[in-house]
């Protein structure tokens, strides 16, 4: 199960808003096949795994293990459920279930009705950490909610009457912050954070697919001169004037009464599973007080401003720490 958690691992950036799939196919001890779900709309792990086999007569005799319990519906590919059922494999360890209201359970019972010994629950926890995006999406109806900043080591996210971009923490932990974009599906920042520091919001000191982009813009004061409107990606502007269309920028009007959660419902209607807010200190701390994020990534640079805008104030489990370049990078979980 290992295995196959270190195989799925592979899909992070290329199969939303599918969970992230590996499989493995074990006889008498030995594996002879795995195979992993590389992009969305392309095989899944279980049909890579078995086209791997180079002996298909063994599969009667094999177990498969799999980090998600195999999909039972026609979607766009063919059930994995019946492919297994298919290829006589007796028997089927499975790391979770798939709350994913087309499956959940379906696919465990199918299997089962065909004399299929099915195992569940090798390394839950870990396969469910694995697929959190998935999960949080599908239970909660909701995007999974990473918040970001950088602050200084005396505790500010910004200086004091910012009147240009400013960038306190090393080139390593920039490009740690494009990776970190090229993972998740959305992006998202307020007003005066566009304003003041002019983000593009892409994946440009990496390799990936940039993340739809969201602003707040209440009364559409921005520039339409700022790099979030130069239709690099896709960019969503929350405002309270006017639903349009305009190239790559979508405007949704909203009269910004339970501005969080129209924002989040409007991202769940549009499939998006996951989002990272960047900024500023204002929008951060208000979906920490509505309880509305999942993990917060903080960088503490070396800088020392004396006064500025103040960090948020967060409280989690601290779940990973590390020097990332100059500046240390702290993991926090919402408890």
């Amino acid at each position: 199960m290992n295995r196959c958690l270190e195989l799925a691992s592979k899909g992070l950036e290329s199969v939303s808003p599918n969970p992230m799939v590996g499989s493995v196919i074990v006889y008498q001890g030995e594996i002879i096949g795995e195979g992993y779900h590389i992009k969305y709309g392309k095989e899944h792990a279980e049909v890579n795994a078995i086209a791997s086999v180079k002996d298909k007569s063994l599969l009667k005799d094999s177990t498969l293990y799999v980090n998600l319990e195999p999909c039972a519906h026609f979607g766009k590919t063919p059930p994995c459920s019946n492919l297994i059922i298919e290829h006589k494999i007796p028997k089927v360890v499975i790391g979770c279930g798939d709350s994913f209201s087309d499956v959940n359970g379906k696919g465990i019972i199918k299997m089962e009705k065909a004399g299929i010994k099915v195992s569940i629950g090798v390394l839950e926890k870990e396969s469910r950490e694995l697929n959190k995006r998935f999960f949080t999406f599908h239970e909660k109806k909701r995007p999974y909610i990473i918040l970001k900043w950088a602050e200084s080591k005396d505790g500010f996210i910004a200086p004091k009457n910012q009147t240009a971009p400013f960038w306190m923490t090393s080139k390593d932990s920039k490009k740690l912050v494009h990776q970190f974009r090229t993972e998740e599906d959305a992006i998202l920042v307020g007003r005066i954070t566009a304003e003041k520091d002019n983000p593009s919001l892409t994946v440009r000191e990496m390799e990936g697919e940039n993340p739809t982009r969201i602003v707040i813009d209440k009364d559409l004061k921005l520039s339409k001169e700022l790099n979030l409107f130069n239709n690099e990606a896709k960019t969503i502007i929350f405002n309270t004037l006017q639903t349009k269309e305009i190239d790559s920028n979508y405007y949704i009007k909203d009269d910004f009464n339970n501005l969080i959660e129209s924002i989040l419902q409007e991202l769940y209607k549009q499939n998006i599973q996951s989002l990272i807010i960047e900024g500023g200190a204002k929008t951060l701390q208000s979906f920490i007080d509505e309880k509305l994020w999942d993990e917060a990534r903080i960088f503490t640079a070396s800088t020392i401003l004396v006064e500025g805008v103040k960090s948020p104030n967060i409280k989690g489990e601290i779940v990973f720490e590390t020097d990332a370049g100059e500046d240390h990078l702290e993991i926090i979980k919402n408890d």
